[in-house]
């Protein structure tokens, strides 16, 4: 295969993205219901300048940017994250639970069966991407709450991993929270934001089992896709610059924070970490 990732922290150096051409704030998470209930307006302009401090994040820290087609009445289709998943072993094409996002699936497959198509294709289900956690080599966390990602979605990807020794998890929690990474993202090898006040003490306890330091993200912070950033490996993140007090917090963890404004995403349900969907990284 093309493309193959083993962990969400070694150096990353291609990237799937799409431009937000058609993007809006629908409301169909509660972080955009709450945003379109409180009167806000979306700044067309400020969205294309906002990607754009994002995908000059990215080259500054030397990651090739690849491009989907963005399509009419596909106003999410920026948050690539959630409609393929790249493993160890190549791509999979994930099944979408939205029906305002379902056609998101035709770009990804045309992407990929240009640079050499699917390792496997979900069948049982939804699973979406932001649900996914490639922890590191022989460790996967898939969170479930039904919906975006159901149960048997779940576990047919997580057995997928199973069948080639991986140790995994499958975790519900409640949908409010949209994707499990809105409440956890790994930082760096070993070293991961997490809500703890939200996040299962069963889960809690196997991550740190597992050697993995969580650095606490407050309920207000996470609304505000606090957790939802994106590691580059070598030390080094692209979180939005409104989440000041965890940035703050990394950086005295001795992580390199590249932080484009992004509120006019966060706003809509979604961060850096669902708008980028890793094609490779360096393996660990």
């Amino acid at each position: 295969m093309a493309w193959a990732v083993d962990s969400e922290t070694g150096v990353l150096r291609d990237v799937l993205l799409c431009r937000p051409d058609h993007y809006a704030w629908i409301p169909t998470n509660s972080i955009a219901r709450a945003t379109l209930a409180a009167g806000g307006a979306l700044d067309l302009h400020g969205v294309q300048s906002q990607y754009g401090e994002m995908v000059a994040a990215l080259e500054q820290a030397g990651v090739r940017c690849h491009y989907l087609t963005p399509e009419p009445g596909l106003p999410y289709q920026v948050y690539t994250r959630d409609s393929s998943q790249t493993t160890p072993w190549g791509p999979v094409l994930t099944q979408l639970f939205r029906p305002q996002r379902r056609g998101e699936y035709a770009a990804v497959l045309d992407f990929h069966q240009r640079s050499g198509g699917f390792w496997r294709m979900a069948t049982a289900g939804t699973i979406e991407g932001g649900d996914i956690h490639v922890i590191r080599p022989g460790l996967l966390l898939v969170g479930w709450t039904g919906e975006r990602t159901d149960e048997a979605g779940a576990r047919q990807f997580a057995g997928w991993f199973q069948s080639q020794g991986w140790e995994t998890r499958t975790e519900p929690f409640a949908e409010h929270f949209l994707h499990m990474d809105v409440l956890f993202c790994m930082v760096a090898e070993g070293l991961a934001a997490a809500c703890v006040d939200v996040l299962e003490d069963g889960l809690l306890d196997w991550l740190r089992g597992h050697g993995i330091r969580l650095i606490p993200v407050s309920y207000k912070e996470t609304m505000r896709m606090g957790c939802n950033l994106l590691a580059l490996g070598g030390g080094r993140v692209i979180s939005p610059r409104h989440s000041r007090e965890l940035n703050a917090r990394l950086r005295a963890e001795g992580i390199e924070v590249l932080d484009p404004e992004l509120d006019l995403f966060t706003q809509g349900g979604g961060g850096v970490h669902c708008m980028t969907m890793p094609l490779r990284r360096d393996p660990l």
